[in-house]
């Protein structure tokens, strides 16, 4: 049992939630179903008075009639606040329970039968739309989302049927009528039972549905545990495409490392709220840029961020992705100050391509998305070299040459120095 409103622990109480929620739309249904029946059949009663008194003797059936309606609409809202009531709780009706009601339910058609046939002759009452009343009950046991109750109602309706077409043949009140005949009453009892089947089949469907979305939702759920804030909506639902594996593996990614210059002289005479502000619209632009060029962020660093291209999924043109990426950083911040939302400011952005070994780390209660290898470490020190050449998009020729893009002319420093690498690398820079 769970408190009511929490999130279930397991498919099986997230499904007794959905069988409970409804079974009371099924039961508040037929309630409707009810007055809305009583309604017309009121409404043809008034108007063909007289054809009704050439069937039936007196009032007595219409009464009878309203009655048994108007009992079944009585105990179908007994049972829909029950419902309520228990779902309120936390609980779900039980199961012997369940068939009970099922039972009583489809008992009605025949009680309207039994009881009209006293002042009517019985073939009329087995002809008329009373007995369509058993189909509509086995239409609506779907919502019950139980195979076994759904065949049940149609058990119970076609032995029932056949049980009055026997008992009326027996009294020989129906000679000379189909009636009269065994395949007639067996093969309608048949389609009932059939009808029940059909609609225990799509109870099934349903439940295997309901199954997938819980699935579904819970896979989302735990992507979005393992990637935070990080994954655009579109990665995820690639992710789930593909089946949501997130396990450690080795690829070629293309990082990048972007900082503000001059953080700290920007932010020194601003309240907190002021930094947080000026935090907020710098990276909320650097997030829409990155998602929209198919890379994640994977961390922010306080007055910059890190984020990757080629992890968890391969474009086959992630280098060109980032590359992209860095230019539109650049405009977005030209044109947060151009609408006064930031005061005017210069970036830092560094990228390299190489290989990276990239999955979850950490322990089962708390993981993380990691991206781990020297690839990490020369875009974060490319990134740091903004400085001293006063440029604002540093790359490796590693990244030129996997987005199959040519140096701009005059854009290469030539074989530059980076800190933790004994081999110098060229660089260019883009901005």
């Amino acid at each position: 049992m769970t408190t009511p409103g929490s999130p279930p622990a397991s498919f099986e109480e997230h499904f007794a939630r959905e069988i409970a929620a409804s079974e009371r739309l099924r039961v508040g249904t037929q309630a409707v179903l009810v007055v809305a029946l009583a309604g017309i059949l009121a409404v043809l009663y008034l108007r063909f008075h007289g054809t009704y008194l050439e069937y039936f003797s007196d009032e007595r059936a219409a009464r009878k009639f309203g009655l048994i309606l108007g009992g079944l609409l009585v105990y179908e809202l007994l049972v829909f606040r029950v419902i309520g009531q228990r779902m309120r709780a936390g609980e779900t009706p039980p199961q012997p329970l369940r068939y009970l009601n099922a039972l009583v339910e489809t008992s009605v058609p025949s009680l309207l039968i039994l009881a009209i046939a006293r002042d009517a002759s019985p073939v009329y009452v087995m002809q008329s739309g009373v007995t369509l009343l058993y189909g509509v009950f086995i239409v609506l046991s779907t919502l019950r989302l139980d195979v076994r109750l759904s065949v049940f109602t149609g058990l119970v309706a076609a032995v029932e049927y056949v049980a009055l077409s026997v008992h009326f043949a027996d009294l020989e009140m129906m000679p000379g009528t189909p009636f009269d005949q065994p395949p007639f009453y067996l093969a309608k009892g048949a389609i009932l039972l059939l009808s029940g089947l059909a609609a225990g089949f799509v109870a099934h469907q349903l439940k295997r549905r309901i199954g997938n979305a819980w699935r579904v939702l819970q896979e989302r759920a735990r992507l979005h545990e393992a990637f935070g804030q990080q994954v655009s909506p579109e990665i995820v639902d690639e992710l789930l495409r593909q089946g949501g594996a997130i396990a450690s593996r080795r690829g070629t990614v293309c990082v990048m490392f972007m900082d503000i210059r001059d953080f700290t002289p920007l932010v020194e005479h601003k309240s907190p709220e002021e930094i947080v502000a000026l935090q907020n619209a710098v990276f909320g632009a650097a997030v829409e840029v990155v998602n929209a060029h198919r890379g994640i962020i994977n961390q922010f660093l306080g007055d910059g961020l890190m984020a990757t291209f080629g992890a968890p999924l391969e474009t086959g043109r992630d280098s060109a992705n980032a590359l992209a990426a860095a230019r539109a950083l650049v405009a977005a911040m030209r044109q947060l100050a151009a609408e006064g939302r930031i005061p005017p400011v210069r970036i830092g952005v560094g990228l390299h391509t190489g290989e990276a070994v990239t999955g979850n780390i950490g322990s089962a209660q708390r993981q993380q998305y990691s991206i781990s290898g020297n690839v990490v470490i020369l875009a974060a020190r490319i990134e740091q070299l903004n400085k001293a050449h006063g440029s604002q998009i540093l790359v490796s020729r590693e990244v030129l040459a996997a987005a199959g893009e040519a140096p701009p002319p005059g854009a290469s420093l030539g074989l530059v120095h980076v800190k933790g690498r004994e081999q110098a690398m060229e660089l260019f820079r883009l901005a």
